[in-house]
């Protein structure tokens, strides 16, 4: 009797020995269980020269077309860095904020670029507290020293290769140019102007008919393409004198003069001389050891550090017994990461004015009784409750590339247009970031004269000396942003997974913590499960004290993660380049 072959016959055939005269058809006519099904939505991208990996799928292709035509995984970064506040103008502003890592080719270490500036010389608390009426209000008076600019022109001085006019190029086109919006970033607009229509310089950009632009509308932004070609226009002559023209442009000159002239008159603190005072520090990155790599994040200015700890916790820990996505291995990655937040709320601030250090911080030691603290069957108990959220959104993207020489560059520009006003005629606002910053004076991350607030963006460079392999991997997200990126790095390590898999696999996230945005909600036992993950498994992290939130299959708020490096394929084999993108959101990949 006649029959269709069957997964069985296909991997009889596939065994070694086994008679593949037939090709495809072997076994029999056309046989779609000849080969396994797709591993993921999407492929892990494998390069020879380059992979990048992005927020936008025209950030991606722009930074693919750097290093088509010489460029390397830094300049790739910083090109892509810049367009990223042209097209995402809902993720992140050339005012924002842009902590990056660079691992530059035959070097053993990772550097970082803080890429956030602090809060002005003129402000105290206890002025603020009187002036906005004990609240932290939006708008020009939560402005901090607009920090992306700097980091973008340090990234390119120190490690890049590029002109700073061939890097600023794309972003100048686009801005000038315009470019159609896709669905996500048009309904953003819609959404983020219920704050930034409060702002009359704001519509005139982003709702230039008075009413939210509709999908496939080309959003074009003329102030903003003159102020990068005035930028731009800087390098002449010497590639770094260059650059250093530019940034004095930004940071001292007309530029620096206009901005603040608008800030001041609409409520800001900040100063011309914040602004000139102000530089981006390039120092090593601190790191922690989990299974043979070595994972770097920027310091305690950021949250980069609540990966580190939550990772140094479970390198303790017997995650691989467990299977994937099982209720064990989920209480166990919430549970490290609640005893990271929980640090984050005890001690993480600038390191200036942090009365505890880092390496205290990372002490084995001292993560080893942090995971000692962790029950296995039960839930610890979180923060108290605190206030509902607010009305803004804040939200963050991220670039990431590698090359074949060896260059791994990792950054996450940050800001959101519904924070703080564009300032006229610049384009750009000044960063809102002081909205991080606590109105609490026993708090370590609490407002300062000259401060940085503590960011949510963190980027992150994974390192393992003994097989060669170096992944960049990032997402935006608010306080999700290191648990999404902590989930995808075990799911590689732990679990086997490719990168696409990894940033794919359904994730968790916990709301125990009070959040980073005033009033910095927070949730006790509260934990966000996607609708991929099992009811029992629910069931059973219910047991365990942990208060399940629903989440759909694919949660936008569960973050994007995206990959760029290189990675050992299969055992024995030497490093690959590697990329993989969150279809979550609309964040790309592409190599050659």
């Amino acid at each position: 009797m006649n029959r269709e072959p069957t997964r069985m016959d296909a991997e009889t055939a596939l065994r070694p020995g086994a008679d593949r005269t037939g090709g495809m058809r072997n076994a029999g006519s056309p046989t779609p269980a000849m080969f396994p099904p797709p591993e993921s939505l999407r492929p892990t991208l494998v390069g020879r020269d380059f992979v990048v990996s992005a927020g936008h799928p025209i950030v991606a292709q722009v930074m693919a077309e750097v290093m088509a035509r010489g460029g390397t995984a830094v300049d790739a970064g910083v090109a892509g860095g810049l367009l990223s506040n042209v097209v995402q103008v809902d993720m992140c502003n050339l005012g924002g904020v842009a902590p990056t890592l660079i691992r530059p080719a035959g070097d053993t270490e990772t550097w970082v670029i803080d890429g956030v500036g602090p809060w002005g010389r003129e402000v105290t608390l206890d002025a603020f507290l009187a002036r906005h009426e004990g609240t932290m209000p939006l708008g020009s008076p939560a402005g901090v020293v607009p920090a992306a600019f700097d980091a973008w022109c340090t990234a390119l001085a120190r490690f890049g290769t590029w002109r700073l006019a061939d890097v600023l190029a794309p972003a100048i086109d686009y801005a000038r140019n315009g470019f159609p919006l896709d669905r996500g970033t048009a309904t953003a607009l819609e959404l983020l102007g219920n704050g930034f229509s409060a702002y009359e310089s704001s519509r005139a950009v982003y709702w230039p008919a008075g009413r939210p632009p509709r999908p496939g509308e080309v959003l074009r932004q003329s102030d903003l393409a003159r102020t990068l070609a005035r930028l731009a226009a800087c390098d002449t002559g010497d590639r770094e004198a260059g650059i250093a023209r530019a940034r004095t442009l930004f940071y001292e000159g007309e530029i620096a003069e206009e901005l603040i002239a608008f800030h001041r008159a609409t409520g800001g603190w900040l100063t011309r001389d914040d602004l000139a005072a102000y530089e981006s520090p390039v120092q090593r990155a601190p790191r922690v050891a989990f299974r043979g790599w070595e994972v770097a994040t920027p310091g305690t200015v950021g949250q980069g550090p609540v990966l580190l700890q939550a990772l140094g916790i479970l390198e303790g820990l017997p995650l691989e017994r467990h299977a994937r996505g099982s209720a064990d291995h989920l209480h166990l990655v919430a549970e490290a990461l609640k005893q990271g937040f929980a640090e984050r709320e005890r001690a993480y601030a600038d390191p200036a004015f942090a009365a505890t250090t880092l390496e205290a911080l990372l002490a084995p030691g001292h993560l080893a009784a942090l995971r000692d603290a962790i029950l296995p069957e039960a839930a610890l108990p979180g923060a108290a409750e605190a206030p509902a959220p607010g009305q803004g959104r804040f939200d963050t993207t991220y670039v990431a590339a590698a090359d074949a020489a060896g260059n791994v560059f990792s950054s996450m520009p940050s800001d959101t247009i519904d924070g703080a006003p564009i300032v006229p005629g610049l384009g750009f606002f000044v960063s809102p970031r002081g909205v991080q910053s606590r109105l609490d004076p026993d708090h370590p991350a609490c407002l300062g004269p000259g401060k940085r607030p503590r960011l949510t963006p963190a980027p992150a460079i994974a390192t393992n000396a003994a097989t060669g392999e170096a992944l960049a991997l990032g997402c935006p997200g608010g306080d999700v942003i290191v648990q999404s990126m902590l989930q995808s790095f075990v799911d590689m390590v732990c679990f086997g997974m490719t990168p696409q898999q990894a940033v794919e696999a359904p994730r968790v996230a916990t709301f125990s913590h009070p959040g980073s945005f005033h009033p910095h909600p927070a949730f006790p036992k509260r934990v966000a499960v996607e609708g991929r993950i099992a009811p029992d498994v629910r069931e059973a992290l219910a047991e365990r004290g942990h208060v399940i939130h629903d989440w759909p299959d694919w949660e936008f708020d569960a973050g994007a993660v995206s990959i760029a490096g290189t990675r050992v394929m299969h055992a024995g084999g030497a490093p690959v380049l590697v990329a993989a993108a969150d279809p979550r959101r609309i964040a790309y990949a592409a190599g050659r």
